[in-house]
C-alpha cells in the first residue's frame, strides 16, 4: 500500500485489478454456498415429492403472515444495502454507514420474528425429536418436514447473523471514510453476500410456506 494509492494492496498493480480479484473471490465463495444450500433444497424436493400430503400438512402449521412480513423486511434490507454500496461508490461514506446500520436493524427484525416462529413450534411440540407431536397418520413424515424446515431456516438464520456482524464492521469503516470511489471492494463484497442470503429466503418462503396451502 502506498501513500499515493490508499487502500491498494502491494501485490496489485491497480485498483481495477484489485477489484476484479475481490469480485472473483466473492463469487467463487457464493458458488460454494449455493452448492451447500443446494443439498438441502434437493432433499426437500425429494421428500416433498415422496410425501406431498404430509408436507402440505406441515406447511399449514407455519404462520404465513409472519413469513410474508419477513419477506418484505428482507427485500427492504436489500434495498438499503444496494443504496449503501452506491454511497460507498460515490464517496459518501457517512450516508453508506447510516444505510448499513438500517440494514442491520432490518436483519435483526427478521431474526426476532423468526425467533417468535421457533417459539411457537416449541409450544406446539413441533420440534423434531422425542417430544414431537402431530395428530394424524402422517405424523412421522410431517416430522421430516419440520426437520428440513429447521435445517433450512436455521442455516439461513446463521448466515443472517454472520451477515449482520459483517455489515456492522463495514458500517464502522464506512463512517471513518475507509471506502472511496476507487476502493470499495469489501463493501461491495459484503453487499453481494447480503443479497445472496436474501435470495435464499426468497426461495425458502414459497417452498416452506406457500406450496400446497390451497
Amino acid at each position: 500500500m502506498s501513500e499515493d494509492s490508499p487502500g491498494l494492496a502491494h501485490h496489485f498493480d491497480s485498483y481495477e485489478q484489485q477489484k476484479d480479484s475481490a469480485t472473483l473471490g466473492m463469487w467463487t465463495f457464493l458458488v460454494t454456498e449455493i452448492l451447500f444450500f443446494g443439498g438441502l433444497f434437493a432433499a426437500y424436493g425429494l421428500y416433498r415429492t415422496s410425501y406431498p400430503a404430509a408436507f402440505r400438512a406441515g406447511s399449514h402449521e407455519l404462520d404465513i403472515t409472519l413469513g410474508c412480513f419477513n419477506t418484505v423486511v428482507l427485500i427492504a434490507s436489500s434495498l438499503t444495502m444496494a443504496l449503501a454500496v452506491r454511497g460507498g461508490q460515490t464517496g459518501r461514506g457517512k450516508l453508506a454507514s447510516v444505510l448499513l446500520v438500517l440494514t442491520m436493524v432490518l436483519g435483526t427484525v427478521f431474526l426476532v420474528v423468526k425467533g417468535f416462529e421457533y417459539h411457537d413450534k416449541f409450544v406446539h411440540h413441533h420440534i423434531p425429536g422425542p417430544s414431537f407431536h402431530f395428530e394424524g397418520p402422517e405424523s412421522n413424515h410431517v416430522q421430516m418436514f419440520f426437520v428440513l424446515y429447521f435445517a433450512m431456516t436455521g442455516l439461513h438464520a446463521l448466515h443472517m447473523i454472520i451477515g449482520i456482524l459483517l455489515v456492522g464492521y463495514v458500517a464502522k469503516r464506512a463512517w471513518s471514510g475507509a471506502y472511496t470511489p476507487q476502493n470499495y471492494n469489501f463493501l461491495e463484497g459484503t453487499g453481494l453476500y447480503w443479497h445472496f442470503v436474501d435470495l435464499v429466503w426468497i426461495f425458502l418462503f414459497p417452498l416452506l410456506y406457500l406450496i400446497g396451502r390451497h
